[in-house]
């Protein structure tokens, strides 16, 4: 049977390795990358593909992929794309993957991090946009630290978040309310530039353009 993500989704070991994962950036300071993160990103990654015409078994390989991309960060979050991808290798395989199927989430896995990013292929493209796109202000844990933490303060300002997809358009774009007493639009840049960028690359393997609307005014 081909894979599926409620098989990974009701992993023990997987959903072990996520939390553990997530107490390593909390110890070192970082944004939330728990349960609600993937899942979100599992959801979103999956919807893209679904919406640009993808069939339901690739769709289900991008959920996997979604899931599961940050579980290197339990041992280090230098590399963990590239960890995540061979901790992905061997747990796929304990849930009964094939090798393509492996073969597809991991590729996606170990190139979804910003330094050495690249859509090498569709399920790649997809969790790149699922997961650079999850800005919202849930993802802060201590609002102390947006005074000083730059990513926090960005992350805090963010509203609302809506990514859109127009097909018939050829159209991807993220549309951010971000509360500019909290962070200005040009300190959103500063952090987030290189990501975005890593967007528009990724919707043009899905051959789409990537759209930036920050309080309505269009910036990519």
């Amino acid at each position: 049977m081909p894979l599926t993500f409620e098989a990974v989704k009701n992993s023990e070991a997987v959903n072990t390795y996520i939390r553990r994962a997530d107490e390593t950036l909390l110890a070192l300071g970082y944004t939330e990358h728990s349960v609600a993160h993937v899942t979100k990103c599992a959801v979103t990654a999956a919807r893209i593909l679904r919406e640009t015409g993808h069939s339901e078994d690739i769709q289900q390989l991008a959920a996997v992929a979604a899931y599961m991309h940050d579980i290197g960060n339990v041992i280090n979050r230098t590399g963990h794309a590239q960890s995540g991808a061979l901790m992905a290798f061997d747990l796929l395989r304990g849930v009964g993957a094939t090798p393509d199927e492996i073969g597809t989430v991991v590729a996606a896995i170990g190139h979804h991090d910003e330094g050495t990013a690249f859509p090498v292929n569709d399920v790649t493209a997809a969790l790149i946009l699922a997961d650079k796109t999850d800005v919202r202000r849930t993802r802060v844990r201590n609002r102390d630290t947006i005074t000083f933490d730059i990513h926090d303060r960005v992350n805090y300002a963010v509203q609302k978040a809506d990514l859109q997809i127009n097909v018939p358009a050829g159209e991807i774009a993220l549309h951010l309310t971000i509360d500019t007493q909290i962070c200005s639009i040009s300190e959103y840049f500063e952090i987030f530039l290189s990501r975005m960028i890593l967007c528009r690359r990724a919707a043009e393997r899905l051959k789409l353009k990537f759209g930036l609307v920050i309080n309505g005014q269009g910036m990519m």
